[in-house]
């Protein structure tokens, strides 16, 4: 049987479904389907699997999506998959649409986080309707999380069964990867929170930068270690909170890095205060890196957070939360000691990658035998 795996970019295939469509090609043709790239060629030679350039846009562009759609539509008259599975917002919108013309038997899209929860007005609305349109022309639907699968069925985006695999992350972590023994954690005075992702509003940079200036205040010796880019164009930040990052004194912006494992071993607890999520991979990260989390109250990051148990959840956008949490964990050195201990044995226990990738198969098994 014939699968077609799409994503918007070559990367996120890269990332998501890496060691996924080489296993998968043991019992499966596999197609990888996602715009030109090196990231495409790469996913390509590592999983030894055919790959097919659709340009697709992640911004709304209506001509450029209609080029996309008719293009994805002719890959799939000529390909005759039994099956596509797309991420991402537009890969699923194009995916799911062509293959409901191109009469693809099972098409699944999978629904990593959700963006109009967050917005207003008319943005809203059109981004609630593409991803009601994309459920309508899907016949089965993955929601990363509970949180997403009842953000879906409140809104009514979709009324279709959604099953949510396993503990909800679709991506799984290796836990020999991420092991804190096989790194140095080093030498360091004082009390260290990282933050992993992208510096920009929605994760949280305002509320995170003004927290810990508060705490800096009070405790010098604290620091706070931001891994990953800027996208001033897209989401910047606050002036202020550029020029506090710029300034430094206390808070050390490293830029993207290729491993973080580092950072999170030199580091004592994790700061993650996004505005919104489908299922941070960082916080799973973390966690697997012996790791206690503060974390806003979203979808995801409230289903891998036992609040007191591994970590501590706090209000999205509420700066005076964020603090007192920040504050709690400096002068409570004990309680934050009890939560790293829980930290690695829950993230094994739920978010193993072969654990998700065996629920993953399974249901690509299970849906793949009803249509014979």
């Amino acid at each position: 049987m014939k699968l077609v795996r799409s994503s918007t970019v070559p990367q996120s295939l890269n990332t998501f479904c890496r060691g996924v469509l080489k296993e998968l090609s043991q019992q499966y043709e596999v197609v990888a389907v996602s715009s030109p790239g090196d990231s495409l060629d790469e996913v390509g030679r590592r999983e030894g699997v055919r790959t097919i350039a659709v340009p697709m846009q992640r911004h709304i562009s209506l001509w450029n999506d209609l080029k996309s759609l008719w293009r994805m539509w002719c890959v799939l008259r000529k390909e005759r998959p039994d099956m596509i599975h797309s991420m991402t917002p537009k890969a699923g919108l194009i995916s799911m649409m062509a293959g409901w013309l191109a009469g693809v038997p099972v098409r699944i899209h999978t629904f990593t986080g959700l963006v109009w929860p967050t917005a207003t007005g008319l943005k809203r609305r059109i981004l609630m309707a593409t991803d009601w349109l994309t459920c309508a022309c899907a016949t089965h639907i993955i929601p990363e999380g509970e949180g997403v699968k009842n953000d879906l069925l409140n809104h009514n985006i979709t009324h279709k069964p959604i099953k949510v695999l396993g503990y909800g992350n679709i991506r799984g972590i290796d836990m020999e990867h991420y092991n804190p023994a096989a790194l140095n954690r080093g030498h360091h005075d004082g009390f260290t929170f990282v933050f992993v992702g992208r510096i920009v509003r929605d994760k949280g940079i305002n509320e995170l930068i003004a927290a810990f200036d508060r705490l800096h205040k009070e405790h010098k010796d604290v620091r706070l270690v931001l891994v990953g880019d800027r996208e001033d164009k897209l989401d910047p930040v606050a002036p202020e909170t550029l020029d506090r990052i710029n300034r430094g004194d206390g808070i050390e912006a490293v830029g993207k890095q290729s491993d973080v494992r580092l950072f999170y071993a030199q580091a004592d607890a994790l700061v993650f205060p996004s505005y919104r999520e489908g299922f941070p991979n960082v916080v799973i990260e973390a966690g697997a890196m012996g790791l206690p989390s503060i974390v806003t109250d979203i979808n995801g990051s409230r289903e891998i957070i036992i609040d007191g148990e591994n970590g501590v959840i706090v209000p999205p956008q509420d700066e005076l939360s964020l603090y007192q949490a920040m504050k709690h964990y400096v002068e409570h050195p004990d309680d934050v000691a009890a939560m790293a201990a829980n930290a690695r044995p829950l993230i094994a226990s739920r978010y193993e990658q072969g654990y998700v990738r065996r629920c993953l198969y399974d249901f690509y098994h299970e849906v793949l035998k009803n249509q014979k």
